[in-house]
C-alpha cells in the first residue's frame, strides 16, 4: 500500500483556511474601523507587550502563521497547476512549500527575538 502526503497537505490547507477566515476579518475590522473611529480603545503598548511576551502566545501565533502559510502555498500551487497549466509539478510544489517554509523560519525568528 502506497502512502501519500496529499491528505496531510489538504489538512493543512483546510486548517489554514479556517484560521484565516476566522482571524483575518476580525483583525481587519479592529485595525481599519474600530480603533481609528474610536469605537474601541486600542490596547496600550505595555498591555500588548505583556501578552506577547508569554511563550504560549508566541506558540499560538506561530501555529496560526504556519497554518495560514501552508494554506496559501497549497492554494497557489494548485492555481499554478490548474489556472496556468504548468506541467513542472515537482518544481512548483518545492517552490511553493519551500517559500512557506522560509516564511515560517522568518516568523520563528521574529517571534523569538
Amino acid at each position: 500500500m502506497k502512502r501519500r502526503v496529499e491528505p496531510l497537505m489538504w489538512l493543512g490547507f483546510s486548517g489554514g483556511g479556517v484560521a484565516a477566515a476566522i482571524f483575518l476579518p476580525m483583525l481587519a475590522f479592529l485595525c481599519a474601523l474600530a480603533f481609528p473611529l474610536g469605537w474601541v480603545g486600542p490596547p496600550s503598548h505595555d498591555d500588548l507587550l505583556t501578552v506577547f511576551e508569554h511563550p504560549l502566545t508566541r506558540l499560538a501565533l506561530l501555529a496560526l502563521f504556519a497554518a495560514m502559510l501552508v494554506h496559501a502555498a497549497h492554494r497557489f500551487r494548485f492555481t499554478l497547476y490548474d489556472g496556468l497549466q504548468i506541467k513542472a509539478r515537482l518544481l512548483v510544489a518545492v517552490t511553493c512549500y519551500g517559500a512557506a517554509l522560509v516564511m515560517m523560519i522568518f516568523a520563528v525568528d521574529v517571534l523569538t527575538t
